[in-house]
């Protein structure tokens, strides 16, 4: 069942955005949480991102960074899913990004580690009728078969996602910002079509570059999903995450990026995933995923809505 609690009713959270009377096809945006870290292969504290994040959010304007007023913008939070176990949290987000895509709505899921990706893959796969495309704004491919021994784990998110109906193989994802490769990918690599923009790549040619080469590739689909773990941002910006890479996107490298991605492509939804406060005092990763929302929120409103 989904968690409705205190928070998520708090019409104050989402820079007062939140309206938790609406039904989903009242609302501009869905936002969800999954608040599941048993997919991580080292530290964890994943699981405190949703509520903490939501936590932190009544405390800003309902504007852009650059200057523009999202107040009219509608905000839908359906809560936390909170299943007995894995399966039964990772069906009810499935059907939650199924009922997102299937109403034409925008949805937002906050993780969680990156394992909690697969089951929105899902979902979304369950409701087009078409081909999607996946961005994929990370240190790492997560394209292991398995992470010991479980193929549900936050390093196998991209490789189940080439399963899916439609998406098939790794030519309908596209990687940014990547910098580490598990010995156990190399294979897949070599022997698969993988688009990517490493954090090198990004540095050296140029954020408006990286953002257009991605957008050539990605204009072939009539959907595109973006999934963000947290750890593409450089540590200096986002230390508070389970497994960290140094030489990672600047801020304004990513914010550059996904203003241009949004733009330029039909993105139908996005998430952040492997925040973790605990691990972190200042929270400047709590507060980076914070900034990506709400801008990519302005986004979204200023291109479909407004």
């Amino acid at each position: 069942m989904l968690l409705q609690n205190s928070v998520s009713q708090d019409p104050t959270i989402w820079a007062g955005l939140n309206h938790p009377e609406l039904t989903l096809e009242q609302a501009d945006i869905a936002v969800f949480g999954i608040p599941y870290d048993g997919g991580v292969s080292f530290r964890s504290g994943t699981s405190e991102a949703p509520q903490a994040l939501r936590g932190i959010t009544y405390t800003i304007s309902p504007t852009t960074e650059d200057f523009r007023d999202i107040s009219a913008l509608k905000i839908k939070d359906f809560g936390d899913c909170v299943g007995m176990d894995r399966a039964e949290m990772f069906a009810e987000a499935e059907k939650l990004a199924h009922d997102a895509v299937k109403a034409g709505k925008f949805f937002t899921m906050i993780g969680g580690d990156h394992s909690v990706t697969i089951p929105v893959h899902r979902g979304i796969d369950s409701a087009v009728d078409g081909d999607f495309g996946i961005i994929h704004i990370d240190a790492h491919f997560d394209l292991c078969d398995d992470m010991h021994g479980d193929i549900l784990s936050h390093g196998s998110t991209e490789r189940r996602a080439t399963e899916l109906q439609h998406v098939r193989d790794s030519n309908h994802l596209y990687f940014i910002g990547i910098r580490s490769i598990e010995s156990d990918e190399l294979e897949f690599f070599n022997s698969n079509q993988i688009n990517v923009v490493s954090a090198a790549d990004v540095e050296h040619m140029g954020a408006q570059a990286a953002m257009e080469k991605v957008v050539a590739h990605m204009r072939q689909f009539d959907k595109v999903y973006i999934t963000l773990d947290i750890d593409c941002l450089d540590p200096a910006y986002a230390a508070g995450t389970g497994t960290p890479q140094f030489g990672g996107l600047t801020a304004r490298q990513l914010l550059d990026i996904l203003k241009g991605l949004f733009a330029n492509l039909n993105i139908i939804g996005m998430d952040v995933v492997e925040v973790a406060p605990k691990l972190d005092p200042s929270l400047a990763a709590l507060f980076a995923a914070r900034k990506i929302v709400t801008e990519c929120w302005g986004h979204h409103y200023f291109k479909n809505i407004k």
